[in-house]
């Protein structure tokens, strides 16, 4: 991936950085630090390269939305769902709106370069620990103590007759209720640092001025002309029908894998962000946006 903007690149290079200090750190709060700064340094950036766009004069000048499609994996490919809804999740935390292919292959996003480049990043260090993560909690065979409901039809004196009963829960289940946990989880985490970083933005150029109202700061005004010329890029260009809902286990549920995911969601340990490429592509099998 190239740019032509040093900072952009500037930022990916420091988040690496912190991706791979934390991989290295068997300490859960490092890793948790690292994961922190590692998005507070993308919202940062953002914020930064929202406000130098607001004070270019001339349009030919100034940076503008694109589309870029992520290759999720191939089609038939188990998880893809879960692998989506990760992007997803961290695309939301980073100012990124996005498309999801019928066979969720692949996602469209919509946002600035530098944007969709960080959520790149920090996809390809994640989606290596959520895999990780479910495999180890697969092999443990923890889930096996685990049942779910299932609806079981009979026959009985000629009639059909439906009753539940409890199976035990199914490897393919339980995988798919703790990626969804961890993905969900990440995203909590990602916008609860974002959300700081914004307000730590906002009140400290409102200290530093004589404008008392935050929501009249350059950074507010800025970020607010961000989200509507993202929105507006996104209307313009966004051919999706309907809203993309996420990933569902029509196999069952299970509360114990998704306390699991939750739990490994709550202390991931980002693994090392060695490609942070991606192809591009035209939209060619557009499915439903998430927004």
């Amino acid at each position: 991936m190239t740019s032509s903007n040093p900072v952009p690149d500037r930022m990916l290079t420091r988040i690496g950085g912190l991706l791979r200090k934390a991989e290295s750190t068997d300490n859960e709060h490092e890793a948790e630090a690292f994961l922190a700064a590692a998005q507070r340094l993308a919202t940062r950036s953002s914020i930064d390269l929202t406000v130098a766009r607001a004070h270019v004069a001339g349009r030919e000048r100034r940076a503008t939305p694109v589309q870029r499609m992520i290759p999720i994996g191939t089609a038939g490919k188990r998880g893809l769902r879960t692998y989506v809804q990760l992007f997803v999740a961290i695309a939301s935390a980073n100012d990124v709106r996005c498309d999801v292919a019928r066979t969720s292959t692949q996602v469209y996003a919509y946002g600035f370069d530098s944007d969709i480049d960080a959520c790149e990043a920090l996809y390809a260090s994640l989606i290596v620990q959520m895999v990780r993560a479910s495999d180890q909690y697969i092999k443990s065979g923890q889930y096996r103590s685990a049942t779910v409901e299932k609806v079981v039809v009979e026959r009985r004196a000629g009639r059909r007759v439906r009753r539940v009963v409890r199976v035990p829960v199914a490897g393919v289940t339980a995988r798919l209720n703790f990626q969804m946990a961890f993905a969900a989880r990440i995203g909590k985490r990602l916008a609860q640092v974002r959300a700081t970083v914004v307000r730590e933005a906002v009140d400290d150029e409102s200290a530093a001025s004589t404008v008392t109202d935050a929501a009249s700061t350059g950074t507010a005004l800025a970020l607010r002309g961000k989200e509507i010329e993202l929105s507006d890029f996104y209307s313009r260009t966004s051919e999706a029908r309907g809203t993309w809902r996420g990933p569902q286990t029509s196999t069952g549920n299970s509360a114990a894998a998704r306390r699991a995911g939750d739990r490994a969601g709550k202390l991931a340990r980002i693994g090392r962000s060695t490609e942070l490429g991606a192809a591009r592509g035209q939209l060619t099998d557009r499915g439903a946006g998430d927004s």
